[in-house]
């Protein structure tokens, strides 16, 4: 469901984003979402995380590695950390 937003800007920079958009043949509000939706995934660090174990998923997953092989792993280098610090 889309909604509206009024946002204010200076006039200088209202008339850069319309040479923008329309050298890119958009709208002001197709580059202000555009603008916005890069923002906010540059900084979701949630949506990264979660994007990041997708694809950590997918590559596991993709050379047959299974939940007990990761948690052998994840025990292993615990007990080597314990044993490096002792």
């Amino acid at each position: 469901m889309n909604t509206q937003m009024l946002i204010r800007i200076d006039g200088e920079t209202k008339e850069k984003l319309g040479r923008l958009a329309r050298r890119q043949g958009k709208s002001y509000s197709q580059m202000v979402r555009e603008i916005l939706g890069d923002y906010v995934r540059e900084r979701d660090i949630e949506g990264y995380v979660d994007d990041l174990w997708q694809r950590i998923g997918l590559r596991l997953k993709a050379k047959k590695v299974k939940a007990t092989d990761v948690a052998a792993a994840v025990r292993a280098v615990r007990r080597q950390e314990h044993e490096s610090r002792h």
